[in-house]
């Protein structure tokens, strides 16, 4: 791969905390290799909060849990790609070649399930700071702590999570955890 790209760099992260930093630190990336089991991605939790720091640079999901679900919901998120760790290297390296001329990479099988597809719809009619409270709620913050984090007001969290109910059509906390369950944590 560096012999076909010179100049190329290639920065490794062993947790979604450790990616962040190096995009804070670095910048603009022409693309992310992203593996789903890394300890802190809380399914694809950790899919969304580099995306957003991101911004369009291309994001390949690679996994050993290849299932349908597992890459129908790779691709209804955005992913460029969803890159199985049971293919072959030279397969893999083909697969990153067309990412990085723009294609997307997806087995001949997947196609985007029609629900999942509607969350994903509705994940992105969401704010940023909309979708960073979801996460948090994901991962069982309280607003208390959702708002330190942030650096803003319960008050505030308060009016986010009011209008992430309306947006994702549900009445509280537990009810839009578990409609988003599917993009946050499949199979």
């Amino acid at each position: 791969m560096s012999a076909r790209h010179a100049g190329m760099a290639v920065d490794t992260a062993g947790s979604i905390a450790e990616a962040e930093e190096l995009i804070r630190r670095n910048g603009h990336y022409r693309l992310l290799i992203l593996d789903y089991e890394l300890p802190d991605s809380n399914g694809f939790g950790g899919f969304f909060r580099l995306q957003h720091l991101l911004d369009r640079t291309p994001i390949a999901i690679i996994s050993s849990h290849d299932g349908e679900q597992m890459v129908s919901t790779a691709q209804a998120v955005g992913a460029a790609a969803f890159l199985s760790k049971r293919l072959p290297l030279e397969k893999t390296l083909a697969s990153i070649e067309m990412i990085l001329n723009g294609g997307r990479v997806f087995p001949q099988s997947s196609a985007v399930e029609p629900g999942v597809d509607d969350l994903r719809k509705r994940f992105e009619s969401l704010s940023g700071a909309q979708r960073r409270v979801l996460l948090a709620l994901a991962s069982g913050d309280l607003n208390k702590q959702i708002a330190g984090d942030l650096g803003v007001s319960e008050a505030t969290i308060k009016a986010h999570l009011s209008a992430i109910f309306r947006k994702l059509g549900v009445t509280n906390r537990t009810q839009a955890i578990l409609a988003m369950r599917p993009l946050l944590q499949p199979e």
